[in-house]
């Protein structure tokens, strides 16, 4: 194919179209001369390896860019990865807090179940504490109608006694008072 495309190169040129014939290989013919400068410029860039040299940037900027590519595949993976992990740990995160959530309306049930049983045995304690201040009052209120009643019948004794008794029957009273007492004492 290149052999066919120099040779129509060759073959097509003005040069052989014009009427006066000067031949194509002559250095006045300028199709000729600027075909030989191609030709050289050619092969100079042959000479000084431009070809190699340009294939070998364009195979660098390819590696490059496949490496580059690779790189980002690779961080995107990374980055799935961690999107994953994110959401994984978001997930437990939320599953650990309805799980506390959960835990606090259980504490909380209790709590109030123990505050309602704390409180009914507080009533209970303060009924009986009320009723043992009742069971007390009445016991001194009877006590306390005992005593005066007791110092009013020994008021009421000693008045009579006093009215009816005599001196002598009093002093005989008390020495067999103290007698008696002696005997018991002894």
């Amino acid at each position: 194919m290149k052999k066919l495309t120099v040779f129509l190169s060759l073959i097509a040129t003005p040069g052989l179209a014009s009427s006066v014939e000067i031949p194509f290989f002559s250095l006045f013919n300028t199709n000729f001369v600027v075909w030989i400068a191609f030709l050289l410029f050619i092969g100079i860039l042959i000479y000084l390896k431009v070809p190699g040299m340009l294939m070998g940037q364009l195979d660098a900027r390819a590696d490059g860019i496949r490496g580059e590519l690779d790189a980002a595949k690779a961080l995107r993976e990374e980055a799935q990865t961690i999107l994953a992990s994110y959401e994984r740990k978001q997930k437990e995160v939320k599953e650990q807090a309805d799980r506390i959530v959960e835990h606090a309306k259980l504490e909380a049930e209790e709590a109030a179940e123990q505050a309602k049983a704390d409180l009914k045995a507080s009533i209970v304690r303060r009924l009986a504490a009320a009723q043992d201040q009742i069971v007390s009052a009445q016991n001194a209120a009877v006590k306390e109608v005992r005593d005066t009643a007791i110092q009013v019948a020994i008021s009421a004794a000693r008045d009579v006694i006093a009215a009816e008794m005599s001196a002598a029957d009093g002093n005989k009273l008390i020495d067999e008072a103290i007698e008696t007492v002696g005997a018991k004492l002894h």
